[in-house]
């Protein structure tokens, strides 16, 4: 029997974390796409660190071997090959020495001037920044003129370029701005490192990446490569290296121009940033942040700094800020010798913006975190809405922009915008027609319609694009049109805009050039008399593939991944099984600490049916309401109850505060056992509530949360301990099978399986898993919002017959499908309240 495998975990790791490891190890040797499951509060993001931190040690010392020629097999064995590998071995040796001396050498800096180095003065050159006055525009409105425009010498240019990249992973903008930037090859202190295997790890969120980061400085890894001690400058580098780990993120969070911060918006920063650096733009409005040749010391002091130690992206903006160089164009330069790449989203599952950032997958590890609803993120990440009101903003826009400049247009810049100008104007008419003559309020739009206009089918969509992007006329327009504006009111000068309402224009346009199976258009008529047109993308899988296609493993992890059939399905169809891996764990509580009861019957028998055709009835609303009377006196503390949807729950206090007798209504029987809170769609109120919630708990008087499936409360939120020592769950939040986009997304899952062999009643049978899966990932969400770490206990409580049903159950969480007592489904109320009485007893007493 093998030894156990070390994986340097922070603490003495429960059965089921070891058993997590060794999956997620095992998975990235492999190269496989893995699956993984473990439930919030059993440790799985530290899990998921150590696991695959171990693996890339492991990794780096055998590729380590491999270089130095020891593991060839067949090589005559003379002294002359002895001592060719012993060379190279030194060699090697001696530059991973020398880049932890000077990493261990900067900690040792930052360590004894601390406090000095946080308030002093930028360690870098002192650059003098004109703040507003920078960005101010003179009389002169040429400055808003296009430049003339060939778009076949474009496209032959840009074919070229593209040719020079292959292989590469920039985009052509991208790297002639490298290049122009002096980043496109590396310094002379930059050759001693390697473009080492890295471990990309992203999630949804930057406060999430920022506690993952904690969790990063937990661990303690030992170095790649051992070497003499002669070779090191201090005793503390002979067990271990800190971890090369670099925070990535948008422009919006590492920019450090207050010029360009204040603009706020994150299409209005990216676009002002690049403006600056256009050639035509003045000596003294150019960024004075941006790395170049005379600044690239800077940039590797930036590296070093951010490799010294584990830092966040927060900490990487003020160390852009101290030494005076900008962080998010100088983190490039740290990508290639990094071990471990923090990063949200949307940086990572978008092409444009890894080319962007300089990213390359290849043969590199990507670990997804939250990844419960990836499918869904992807589709909205690549999906645009765009109003009736702004395409005729933009119109006019484009109109004022005319009178001023028709005459001085030529060729190209002439064709395009009239072009631009005829689809916005068929788009428009389009959303008119259905605005005044359509019954509808929602519906889907056929593309042909859209571009019915005069002359619009006659426009190449491509050019047009690239025409759009090449010669910057949302902000030629935006510019002008505010300048105007500024000057007719105050005389002013222009003031400083967001991002430009043509520049969203131009990202809804772009989805007309994608093909047409991936998605569908929507047009829907909303409060205000506006109509809005939606593009949504249904087919999540071409824009992932090229993730899982590049790298050599890829990680999804969440806690309540189940189920899990709709990414096999849906997300890797062209994966060959065997690569495929998944894994469930359960729970690291002891089994009587959870209580699950499906109830199918409420108090008095009433069958708790709450479909959308029958949870509107009284009868109903008071049973459900005398089950929570109950469940609120039986249950200590905090109470969690989750409804299909806000509207639901205004119908339900609504009926509860009515009342039943001319005494108490059920309203007031609740507040009596417990305080009542509800959750609100505005984030700020959601906050307050909680705060109240966990003030009522710590007083005594326990809490009632009633909460939304799909909500504010029911992601991210700990409800641990005393916060929820129950959660019900009324009802299913199936979507609204009604919905346009819900039946196009059914009919896309139908066909697609249909085309890959099913019959006609298996692709409706996967239609209707779909959206079972949907609503039970929501469900489930919503249940793991309880039972956070070991020590912890609670009941759940799921209130609805179909939860008795073999479809619903299955699609259970593991974990959550241990915990029904008795293995029993079909419930009634009356049934199960002696027996939370004794579950809640039974803790009290320890």
């Amino acid at each position: 029997m093998s030894a156990p495998r070390n994986f340097h975990h922070p603490f003495k790791p429960y059965a089921i974390q070891y058993e997590l490891m060794t999956a997620i190890y095992d998975c990235l040797s492999d190269g496989q796409i893995g699956i993984f499951e473990s439930p919030t509060g059993t440790g799985k993001s530290l899990s998921l660190l150590c696991a695959a931190l171990s693996w890339l040690r492991e990794h780096q010392r055998e590729r380590f071997e491999e270089q130095v020629g020891l593991n060839k097999d067949g090589e005559e064995r003379t002294w002359i090959v002895e001592q060719s590998r012993s060379q190279r071995r030194e060699t090697l040796i001696q530059q991973y020495a020398e880049n932890e001396n000077r990493l261990h050498r900067i900690r040792e800096v930052e360590q004894r001037q601390r406090e000095q180095y946080e308030g002093s003065e930028p360690v870098g050159k002192k650059i003098k920044v004109r703040h507003s006055s920078s960005f101010k525009h003179s009389n002169e409105e040429n400055q808003f003129m296009l430049q003339d425009y060939d778009s076949d010498q474009e496209e032959n240019s840009n074919q070229s370029s593209k040719q020079d990249v292959a292989g590469k992973g920039l985009s052509v903008r991208s790297l002639q701005l490298m290049q122009k930037l002096g980043l496109s090859t590396p310094s002379n202190d930059e050759v001693c490192y390697q473009d080492e295997i890295k471990i990309f790890y992203c999630s949804r969120t930057h406060s999430q990446l920022t506690q993952f980061v904690d969790e990063i400085r937990r661990v303690k890894l030992p170095k790649a490569v051992e070497f003499d001690s002669a070779l090191t400058s201090s005793n503390s580098l002979q067990d271990e290296a800190v971890i090369k780990h670099l925070p990535l993120g948008s422009r919006k969070n590492l920019c450090i121009n207050p010029d360009v911060v204040k603009l706020g918006s994150l299409s209005g920063i990216n676009e002002r940033c690049l403006d600056l650096q256009q050639p035509n733009t003045p000596g003294d409005r150019k960024c004075p942040y941006l790395p170049n040749k005379e600044n690239e010391t800077l940039v590797n002091d930036l590296r070093d700094h951010t490799f010294a130690k584990i830092r966040d992206i927060e900490d990487l903006g003020l160390l852009g800020k101290k030494i005076g160089i900008c962080p998010y164009y100088s983190a490039r330069a740290s990508i290639k010798p990094s071990e471990l790449v923090t990063l949200p989203y949307p940086l990572l599952l978008q092409r444009s913006a890894r080319e962007a950032l300089g990213i390359s997958l290849k043969n590199n590890v990507v670990i997804i975190d939250e990844a419960h609803n990836l499918m869904d993120t992807i589709c909205n990440l690549h999906s645009v809405t765009i109003s009736n009101t702004q395409l005729k903003r933009c119109r006019s826009q484009l109109g004022i922009y005319l009178q001023k400049f028709r005459n001085r247009l030529k060729g190209k810049n002439r064709v395009y915008i009239t072009q631009l100008i005829r689809l916005i104007d068929s788009i428009s008419a389009y959303l008119d027609g259905k605005a005044i003559n359509s019954a509808q309020i929602e519906g889907t739009a056929i593309f042909s319609d859209l571009m019915s206009g005069k002359g619009v089918d006659q426009i190449n969509m491509y050019k047009l694009m690239r025409y759009l992007a090449e010669s910057k006329l949302a902000y030629k327009v935006d510019g002008y049109v505010s300048f105007a504006e500024s000057a007719a009111d105050t005389g002013s000068q222009r003031r400083v805009s967001g991002s430009p309402v043509l520049l969203h224009a131009q990202s809804f346009f772009q989805t007309l050039t994608n093909p047409a199976s991936e998605g569908r258009f929507f047009f829907q008529r909303v409060d205000n008399d506006d109509t809005v047109l939606k593009y949504t993308l249904l087919d999540p899988s071409h824009h992932f593939r090229d993730v899982v296609e590049e790298a050599r493993s890829v990680v999804l992890a969440g806690g309540t991944m189940s189920p899990v059939d709709d990414y096999v399905r849906h997300l890797f169809t062209y994966v060959n099984p065997p690569r495929l891996r998944t894994w469930s764990c359960g729970h690291i509580i002891p089994e009587d600490n959870l209580s699950v009861w499906p109830v199918a019957k409420g108090v008095g028998g009433v069958e708790l049916d709450f479909t959308y055709e029958k949870r509107t009835s009284p009868s109903l609303a008071n049973a459900l309401g005398e089950c929570l009377i109950s469940l609120a006196t039986t249950i200590p503390d905090g109470l969690i109850v989750f409804f299909p949807s806000y509207s639901y729950v205004d119908h339900l206090v609504a009926s509860w505060q009515k009342g039943l007798t001319k005494s108490r209504s059920i309203w007031d029987k609740l507040y009596e056992k417990k305080t009542i809170f509800r959750e609100s769609k505005d984030s700020k109120i959601v906050d307050e509530a909680l705060q109240q919630y966990s003030e009522a708990i710590d007083q005594g008087t326990g809490g009632l949360l009633l909460s939304v499936i799909g909500g504010k409360m029911s992601e991210g939120i700990n409800f641990s301990d005393k916060l929820g020592r129950g959660v019900v769950v009324v009802g299913l939040p199936f979507p609204n099978i009604r919905n346009a986009q819900w039946k196009a997304k059914l009919e896309y899952v139908e066909k697609s399986m249909i085309e890959r062999g099913a019959s006609c009643n298996d692709g409706k049978a996967a239609a209707r898993e779909f959206y079972e899966n949907a609503c039970m990932r929501a469900v489930n969400q919503s249940i793991g919002r309880a039972i956070r770490h070991q020590r912890d206990y609670a009941s759940i409580i799921l209130l609805d017959r179909r939860f008795g049903t073999p479809r619903i159950a299955d699609k259970l969480p593991g974990w959550i499908k241990q915990g029904i007592k008795e293995g029993r489904s079909d419930n009634k109320f009356d049934e199960i309240i002696p027996n939370l009485r004794r579950f809640f007893e039974s803790k009290s007493h320890r």
